[in-house]
């Protein structure tokens, strides 16, 4: 534990859990299928005060950085009743910002609150039928789907609509989104999770490899480069991950560090006129999904653009083409573009500077190959 983390919560009174905390959250963000990048949250509720993961931050790192924000319990779910009045007030009393999620972390009663980005629970809750396909999965557990609701106060408010008369749910599937669970304390907390996630659990289908002979090519005369991972190559040689995705938008990340349109170019594309292509478009993207053949890097990707690429491959593998989906509708991503996502991105890079991303790009280049 870094001197800062152990300075802030020595000063309390609850040491012992908090580590708990800190231990829980380096684990379940340090796991690419729960959480990618700056996504999830995890919180602990202690004589009235919430301690809660601050925006932008890893939990990867959680045992490494100062990530969390103390805050009156009281007050945070007074600005829920006030339609999110006075959760300022909460933010200035300290020197992070907390997670967009903090009201929902504030009304559910539970002492632990998890939220991951779980790739298993998307690839659920993304589709018409997933709160059918789950009945049976997680039977016996005090569970409930929440549909898609804009985070924040929104979706506690639909939470504690959808929990008003079942006080012991403790799972939540978050519609287009992503999974909650709780309990007494970190350990039951995530003794949980790792019950629903096997439950829930869907083998990744099978794609087709990568043709190297083009994305080589491709790399010589732009200057992009190609991941080694077959995995991330999915997105473009995969026609049912193509499909998936040409039909817009699955769920907030996506839109926030990819886009609202995954950039393809088509298989008969003119190796040489690739550069062309790109200076044609108004904002370069961080990647290209060439069809049949598979996806090109810009060099210029950062960390958290990258995690979120390859947790949107994970989730369109693990979906069945048969599926019908819910994609986000345009005003729902307009309201996620415009409601500080770009504040939001700009919070999680600064976390990394421009020699750590390039070196963390070069880093994935070489673990693929390993």
């Amino acid at each position: 534990m870094s001197n800062s983390v152990q300075t802030q919560f020595y000063s309390t009174r609850h040491e012992t859990e908090l580590t708990s905390l800190l231990d829980l959250s380096a684990r379940v963000g340090g796991n690419p299928l729960l959480v990618q990048a700056s996504n999830g949250n995890t919180s602990i509720k202690l004589d009235g005060t919430l301690w809660i993961k601050a925006s932008g931050k890893w939990l990867a790192r959680a045992t490494e950085e100062d990530m969390f924000v103390a805050l009156e319990l009281a007050e945070v779910k007074e600005s829920v009743r006030n339609d999110g009045e006075g959760a300022s007030r909460n933010s200035k009393k300290a020197s992070k910002s907390p997670s967009i999620e903090m009201p929902m972390h504030a009304v559910l009663r539970h002492r632990v609150v998890v939220h991951v980005h779980s790739i298993n629970a998307i690839a659920w809750a993304i589709r018409m039928d997933g709160p059918d396909q789950l009945k049976e999965r997680l039977a016996g557990l005090q569970w409930r789907w929440i549909p898609y609701t804009a985070s924040g106060v929104p979706l506690a408010r639909e939470i504690e609509k959808a929990v008003a008369d079942a006080p012991e749910t403790n799972v939540l599937i978050l519609g287009n989104h992503g999974l909650v669970v709780c309990g007494r304390n970190c350990r039951a907390a995530e003794e949980l999770l790792w019950e629903v996630e096997r439950r829930i659990a869907i083998p990744p289908r099978r794609s087709p490899k990568p043709d190297v002979t083009v994305l080589e090519m491709i790399a010589r005369v732009s200057g992009w480069q190609f991941p080694v991972a077959d995995s991330l190559h999915a997105l473009g040689t995969d026609s049912v991950s193509r499909k998936i995705l040409g039909g817009g938008v699955l769920y907030p990340c996506q839109a926030i560090f990819l886009g609202r349109t995954m950039p393809l170019f088509p298989p008969a594309i003119v190796v040489s006129k690739f550069t062309e292509r790109l200076n044609g478009k108004d904002k370069i993207p961080s990647f290209v999904a060439v069809e049949r053949s598979g996806v090109m890097l810009n060099e210029s990707m950062n960390e958290a653009e990258r995690a979120t690429l390859i947790g949107l491959a994970e989730v369109t593998q693990r979906t069945a083409e048969s599926a019908q989906l819910r994609y986000l509708q345009d005003w729902e991503v307009e309201n996620i573009l415009s409601n500080g996502a770009e504040s939001y991105k700009e919070v999680v890079e600064l976390s990394t500077t421009k020699e750590s991303r390039a070196e963390t790009f070069m880093l994935g280049q070489a673990e693929a190959q390993s």
